[in-house]
C-alpha cells in the first residue's frame, strides 16, 4: 500500500519542547502513524529548544511574511523523522515559554509568531520543498489553525486540477482560541474576504481557532465525548453553532499513551519498576515519594496526587475545599504544577500548615511527574471540562486510581467503582457528575472506603493497569481519516 504523505504542524513536540499534553500527543503520533502507513514530516517554530534538538538543519527556502519579515524554512531530522523548522530569531528566540514572557504575559505579537507557522505550512503544502509534497496537512490546536485556512484559499486560486493537500485540524482545547484584535488581520496572509462571519471574524476579533474550524476539510478532537460536548453551549466556547454546522466533518479520536515513555515496568525515573503482577513494589515508590517530599512515612495512609496546570478549568478548588476532610481521614497530598497565583499560594499555605501531610512543588518537572504517579494511590483530576486528559491515563497505567469529573475524555476512560462495576470487574476509579464540592467530596469518601478494603483495591488497580490506551488505535483512526480524504479528493478530481 502506498504511504500517505502527512505534514504535522504544531507549536510543541515532546521531547524537544513541552508545556503540556499537546507536546505528548504530537511527539507520540508520528511514530504510530508510520506504523499505520503514513510518512509524517513535522513543521515546528524555531524555538531554541527545538533548534537545539534537530540534527542536520539546512536552509530550504525563504519565506517573506506579509509584514515584510524574512524567515528561512530549514530542513533536518529527529529520530528518523523529517522536520522543518522556521528560522525567525526575532520572533522565536525569547525568554519565557513559547507563548508567555518571563512575567507570564502573552507576547504582544503572538499573532505574527503563529501566523508564520500557518503560512509556512501552506507554503510546504503548495510545493515549497521540491523534493517532497504532503497529501495531508494536519494542524494541531490554535497555534497552527491558520494552515487549513491558507491552504483552502490557495486551493481556490489554483488552476482546476492542480494538486493541493487536504487538511485536518485537531482541537486540543477549545477554550484557548488565539483571539487577536481585528487590526492584526493584515498580517495573516488571508484574502480580505476571509474577514467576515463565515471566515475568521469572531465578535469583532480575529480567531485562529475559528479559522481552523471554518476551513479545514476534516475536524477532529481528542475524545468522542468532547466532540459531542463542544457542539453544545456549555462547552462550545461560543463556537458551538459553527461546530454543529460542521458536525458531519467532526469526529473524536481518543488520545493514546506513549508506552515507551509511560510504562511503570520499565521506567528509569521511578524508585522501583513494577507492574500489575508485582504491585507490592509500588509501595517502594510510595515510600520514596513520601521521603522526597518530607511527608510522614505512613504506608497505610492513602496518598493523593495532583499533576496539573493550576487553572480554574482543572477544578483544583475542590481539592482545596476537600482538603480538611482528606486530612481528617488520614490521607496525604502531593501537588505538582503551576499557573494561577492564587491557587499556587493556597496550596503553598496548605503545605506550610500541614508539612507532614501536604507537599507542593510549584513548576513542572517531567521526572518528578513520573514519581508522583508511581508513588500515589489516587490521581485527582476534578476538571470542569477536559477535552481528553492524559493525566488520568498515566494514573491508570501506574495504578494510581483516578478520581475524575465525568466530562470529556475523563468520562471515556475512567469507570466508577459503583457496585455493579466492582461486581463485573470493570471499575477503574472514582467518577462524580455534578461539578461541585459535595459531589467531589462523595467521590473522595468512596476512595477512602475502597482503600480500606485492600483486596478490592488491588483488584481495581490491576484492572486499571490493564486498560490499554495505545497510540496505534488512535493512529489507525487518523490513517483511515486521511485515506477517506484522499479518496474524496480523487473523486472530485475525476468529476
Amino acid at each position: 500500500m502506498k504511504r500517505t504523505e502527512v505534514l504535522q504542524v504544531s507549536a510543541e513536540f515532546y521531547p524537544l519542547l513541552k508545556t503540556g499534553g499537546l507536546a505528548d500527543v504530537t511527539g507520540a503520533l508520528p511514530a504510530a502513524l508510520a506504523r499505520a502507513g503514513a510518512n509524517v514530516r513535522l513543521l515546528l517554530p524555531g524555538f531554541p529548544a527545538i533548534r537545539a534538538g534537530v540534527t542536520g538543519l539546512r536552509p530550504l527556502a525563504e519565506h517573506v511574511a506579509p509584514w515584510g519579515e524574512r524567515a528561512v524554512v530549514l530542513g533536518g531530522t529527529w529520530n528518523g523523522h523529517g522536520i522543518y523548522v522556521i528560522d525567525a530569531p526575532a520572533l522565536y528566540e525569547r525568554p519565557g515559554n513559547p507563548y508567555l514572557d518571563a512575567h507570564g504575559v502573552a507576547y504582544a505579537d503572538n499573532h505574527r509568531r503563529f501566523a508564520l507557522l500557518g503560512q509556512a505550512a501552506a507554503a510546504l503544502g503548495n510545493g515549497l520543498d521540491a523534493r517532497w509534497q504532503p497529501q495531508i496537512v494536519h494542524a494541531h490546536d490554535w497555534h497552527a489553525a491558520l494552515a487549513p485556512a491558507l491552504v483552502h484559499h490557495a486551493r481556490h486560486r489554483r488552476p482546476p486540477g492542480s494538486p493541493s493537500p487536504a487538511t485536518v485540524f485537531t482541537i486540543h482545547n477549545l477554550a484557548y482560541q488565539g483571539a487577536f484584535a481585528a487590526s492584526t488581520f493584515v498580517d495573516l496572509g488571508l484574502p480580505g474576504d476571509a474577514y467576515h462571519l463565515d471566515g475568521v471574524e469572531f465578535h469583532g476579533q480575529v480567531s485562529f481557532m475559528k479559522a481552523g474550524l471554518q476551513y479545514a476539510d476534516r475536524i477532529t478532537t481528542v475524545s468522542p465525548t468532547y466532540a459531542r460536548e463542544i457542539q453544545g453551549r456549555e462547552q462550545g466556547c461560543g463556537l458551538d453553532g459553527l461546530l454543529r454546522k460542521r458536525h458531519n466533518v467532526l469526529s473524536g479520536i481518543l488520545n493514546g499513551v506513549d508506552t515507551a515513555v509511560w510504562n511503570p515496568a520499565a521506567d528509569s525515573a521511578i524508585a522501583q519498576p513494577f507492574d500489575a503482577r508485582r504491585l507490592a513494589r509500588k509501595a517502594i515508590n510510595k515510600a520514596a515519594l513520601q521521603r522526597q517530599f518530607g511527608l510522614a512515612r505512613r504506608p497505610e495512609a492513602p496518598l493523593f496526587g495532583v499533576v496539573s496546570r493550576m487553572t480554574e478549568q482543572k477544578g483544583l478548588q475542590w481539592v482545596l475545599t476537600g482538603l480538611s476532610e482528606l486530612l481528617a481521614r488520614g490521607g496525604q497530598l502531593v501537588v505538582l504544577g503551576s499557573g494561577d497565583a492564587a491557587l499556587e499560594a493556597a496550596f503553598r499555605a496548605a503545605a506550610q500548615a500541614h508539612p507532614r501531610a501536604v507537599a507542593v512543588h510549584i513548576g513542572y518537572d517531567e521526572t518528578l511527574s513520573h514519581r508522583v504517579f508511581a508513588g500515589t494511590d489516587v490521581t485527582l483530576v476534578p476538571s470542569r471540562f477536559e477535552p481528553c486528559g492524559l493525566t488520568q491515563m498515566y494514573g491508570l497505567a501506574y495504578g494510581s486510581l483516578p478520581l475524575v469529573h465525568r466530562v470529556g475524555g475523563l468520562a471515556d476512560t475512567v469507570v466508577d467503582v459503583a457496585l455493579e462495576n466492582l461486581a463485573d470487574g470493570s471499575a477503574t476509579g472514582f467518577v462524580f457528575d455534578a461539578f461541585d464540592g459535595a459531589a467531589y467530596g462523595a467521590a473522595l469518601r468512596r476512595a477512602f472506603a475502597l482503600y480500606a478494603r485492600a483486596a478490592q483495591w488491588r483488584r481495581v488497580q490491576r484492572t486499571a493497569m490493564g486498560r490499554v490506551f495505545d497510540w496505534d488505535a488512535a493512529a489507525a483512526q487518523y490513517a483511515a481519516l486521511y485515506r477517506s480524504l484522499l479518496t474524496t479528493e480523487r473523486d472530485h478530481a475525476v468529476a
